[in-house]
């Protein structure tokens, strides 16, 4: 008697892991114009999304709203599934940001303004984390600079060591290749990569198409339809 053939299970597959940034039907609008219209965004751990388009189109604007330095017109945003709140500390302390125009504090130095966001941010052996993040940038001989004192590509790399001394889920980054030369740009993929393993997120936007292509998941270019 022939035996019954028993039918193979197959591993049950675990459903997609929920966007950690969920952006639906982003609107913002300056007087008449409509700098953002009806975008929709999903970032999730351990991704990378890049926003490309023509200077204008309205990719800093998106980070801005996201970031909650600027309040949408219509549409809502979500992180970790609770609609975005600046004023969280939940919020605050999944977001690392860095703008194009971000402040420095003019009166600390490289290391203390360092110091200051890792212990801030109750950051564990802030001391060693700031100390490595300071080799990380190349920016060990400057530690004791006044951020005036620093070059524009200077600036960039203590802009991006101030995110990666704290805590986060979630990195924004406006243009991060601005005023780095080629080797800034090839530690700033291969951290990016890096951050990505973590199995953090990363929403930039960028013009460089060789640090879209090295880091981006998923690439939105923002003001298509204009």
């Amino acid at each position: 008697m022939a035996s019954k053939q028993q039918k193979k299970k197959q591993p049950k597959q675990k459903p997609p892991e929920p966007a950690l940034l969920q952006v639906r039907g982003l609107v913002r609008r300056f007087g008449e114009v409509d700098v953002v219209t009806g975008l929709d965004l999903d970032v999730a751990a351990g991704t990378a999304v890049a926003l490309v388009g023509r200077n204008g189109a309205g990719k800093s604007t998106v980070l801005r709203c996201v970031s909650g330095a600027d309040k949408p017109t219509s549409g809502t945003i979500e992180l970790d599934g609770k609609p975005m709140d600046e004023r969280s500390p939940s919020v605050r302390s999944m977001l690392a940001v860095v703008m194009d125009d971000m402040d420095f504090f003019p009166d600390l130095s490289v290391v203390e303004h360092l110091d200051l966001f890792a212990k801030a941010h109750r950051v564990p052996d802030a001391e060693s984390l700031v100390n490595d993040v300071l080799s990380e940038v190349g920016l060990t001989p400057q530690s004791g600079q006044l951020p005036g004192t620093l070059s524009s590509g200077q600036k960039r790399r203590l802009a991006l060591a101030s995110a990666f001394v704290r805590p986060r889920r979630l990195l924004i980054l406006d243009e991060p290749e601005q005023r780095l030369d080629t080797a800034g740009l090839e530690w700033l993929a291969e951290r990016l990569v890096r951050e990505k393993a973590e199995g953090l997120a990363v929403l930039m936007a960028s013009h460089d198409p060789h640090l879209v292509e090295a880091v981006a998941d998923r690439v939105v270019e923002v003001g298509a339809r204009e």
